[in-house]
């Protein structure tokens, strides 16, 4: 069952969230089909699987960008099924959707003040900023590029800096990697560690299955809208179906 669970400090974190039988449909399309799964706070948590297999919709359907046809989403205890993105914002879920998602047109410095467009402390944007900066150094040598000239990891790094300005408790990311070289993919990845050693608990979608296992404490691997196998990271590594279907074993 998905309600054992893997590793022994997964027993003994505090649950942050928990999904049940969600449903997800496009039309006539079940595109996630009742899938169960949950997050402690302080964990990374990785959903492996192909293309199409329901990964970035199960994202949406967590974070209000689409509506769920069935199931429940409960975030520190609360149902927060049906409640719209900006709530979810404010609760500390923020969403760094596939292909990044920033507002071309505005600089560097702008695209982070709206990912800190419901805070009103002057101070800590200000210092969040820093924070920011201070991960990606690029972005402070950049903040008054317009975003839409930034190279594609760059970009990636302000769509991370974007939504750690919300001062999330819950990270999602949405494959962080497509599409980038694989130093700046080793770059992201090292980042990400250090926004989980930080205190943010992450849910990570990502296609490359071996450097997702390999950063995170447990995995679930998605298949057709449907979890067919869950376990800690190390043993999903391991595990020659893994192994056969995505690590090119």
């Amino acid at each position: 069952m998905l309600e054992a669970r893997a590793g022994a400090d997964h027993a003994t974190r505090e649950l942050m969230l928990a999904v049940r039988e969600l449903k997800v449909a496009y039309g006539g399309i079940n595109a996630v089909k009742g899938i169960d799964f949950s997050v402690d706070a302080g964990e990374m948590v990785t959903l492996i699987g192909a293309n199409g297999a329901g990964k970035t919709t199960t994202l949406k359907a967590l974070t209000g960008l689409v509506r769920p046809a069935a199931g429940r989403v409960r975030y520190n205890g609360a149902d927060v099924t049906a409640w719209p993105s900006h709530r979810l914002v404010a609760l500390g879920i923020a969403l760094v959707p596939e292909g990044r998602g920033v507002f071309p047109r505005l600089t560097v410095e702008e695209n982070l003040a709206m990912g800190a467009y419901s805070r009103s402390d002057a101070a800590g944007i200000r210092a969040d900023r820093d924070h920011v900066f201070g991960l990606f150094p690029r972005l402070a040598e950049r903040h008054r590029q317009v975003a839409g000239t930034l190279s594609g990891g760059e970009q990636q790094m302000l769509a991370i800096g974007r939504a750690l300005m919300s001062r999330p408790r819950l990270l999602l990311l949405d494959e962080p990697s497509m599409g980038l070289a694989p130093l700046m993919v080793q770059r992201i990845f090292e980042t990400i560690r250090a926004i989980a050693a930080a205190g943010v608990t992450i849910l990570l979608v990502e296609q490359n299955a071996k450097l997702a296992l390999e950063i995170c404490d447990r995995g679930y691997v998605m298949e057709s809208g449907e979890i067919t196998l869950h376990d800690n990271a190390p043993a999903l590594l391991a595990n020659p179906q893994v192994r056969r279907a995505y690590l090119g074993e």
